[in-house]
């Protein structure tokens, strides 16, 4: 019985290894051990990352919530309640850029959650 062996298909696992390497710094980019290794790091680090990347942009909008809530002297919390309340359902996302790129209609919503409030 011949032997089995498996130069094509590892050449072909190699190749692709060695290819989403290709823009590594030194022998992380040249020699194949070292470049698996960080191949592999760096997918789990891209995992991670496009979780934690949802949390930084709600992080982000809620900040910006906040500081747009400033000048009208109501916190975050409150204005999320009164707009439960108000039955207004806009997510943090369109809120920040609302109160960013069209401050009087992001007002009219303030002042819509004060009456609910009251």
């Amino acid at each position: 019985m011949t032997r089995a062996r498996y130069s094509v298909a590892r050449k072909r696992r190699k190749k692709k290894i060695m290819k989403m390497a290709s823009g590594y710094r030194g022998l992380r980019s040249r020699e194949f051990v070292r470049a698996k290794e960080q191949v592999n790091h760096s997918l789990a680090y891209a995992y991670i990352h496009r979780k934690q990347k949802k949390r930084d942009f709600r992080r982000l909008w809620i900040k910006r919530l906040n500081n747009a809530l400033e000048p009208y002297e109501m916190s975050y919390s409150r204005f999320i309640n009164g707009l439960k309340l108000a039955g207004i359902d806009l997510n943090r996302k369109v809120l920040s850029n609302m109160a960013i790129e069209a401050p009087a209609e992001f007002g009219k919503i303030v002042e819509r959650v004060r009456e609910v409030l009251k």
